[in-house]
């Protein structure tokens, strides 16, 4: 397995305040990667420098051979690179057709094809295609955000939070969506407060705190350790 990612002793700063303290862990291709941790934990930073909306202060980010640490995000899109942040940011005065046109940006045309894998993946979004996306629920809003960053093509998905603020029945079907992409061959990088539903669909995992890596280890390893259950999983 050819490795996609590798985050090499980075280190992230808001002004005086050292966010991100010499980080380092590598994606497969194919794998779900997840970063576990409490809020604070720098999770969010890391994701964001890696897709190029903020530069480390010093360490290195290699993507599919290259080093990026200094590009911008908006030509990470094109190189590969999809990231749905939290809050999902879709465009909300938009149809639910334009959002996922959008997506396709980097794309020479928007296929019917794409389009319709989306709506195969997500058949709340065919029922909405024309709906205007800022009158989704937040579940068909976290869909969409998926299904736009898809529509690039990516060869790495970054997700951050993608549970955050829904009913438990609606975690469930993200996660059976993260897990269906992960059975298709999409590589992920997961940022998640809900550790053990992570942990049950990671190949690999790290746990970080105040902005360092504690722990790592397979799904399966950081499920059943004491460590993590005390502090995440609440056993």
């Amino acid at each position: 397995m050819s490795t996609i990612l590798s985050v090499e002793d980075m280190h992230v700063y808001y002004g005086a305040i050292h966010a991100v303290k010499g980080v380092s862990f590598d994606v497969g291709e194919g794998e779900i990667v997840a970063l576990i941790g409490a809020n604070g934990a720098g999770k969010s930073t890391i994701l964001k420098t890696v897709s190029g909306l903020l530069h480390p202060r010093s360490g290195n980010v290699i993507f599919d051979g290259k080093n990026i640490s200094h590009t911008d995000a908006h030509k990470l899109v094109r190189h590969g690179l999809a990231h749905v942040p939290e809050g999902r940011r879709i465009f909300l005065q938009m149809t639910v057709q334009d959002n996922l046109e959008m997506g396709a940006f980097t794309q020479k045309d928007v296929s019917k094809e794409d389009l319709e894998r989306m709506f195969t993946l997500f058949p709340r979004l065919k029922e909405r295609r024309k709906q205007i996306a800022g009158t989704l629920s937040g579940g068909e809003q976290q869909m969409l955000a998926m299904s736009r960053a898809l529509m690039s093509h990516p060869k790495l998905l970054m997700l951050d939070e993608p549970s955050m603020g829904l009913a438990p029945i609606l975690v469930d079907q993200i996660f059976d969506i993260i897990q269906e992409l992960h059975d298709a061959g999409t590589t992920i990088l997961l940022v998640e407060q809900n550790a053990s539903k992570a942990l049950q669909i990671a190949d690999r995992a790290y746990v970080l705190e105040t902005g360092s890596i504690t722990l790592s280890g397979t799904g399966a390893e950081l499920a059943v350790s004491d460590e993590v259950r005390k502090a995440y999983l609440g056993g």
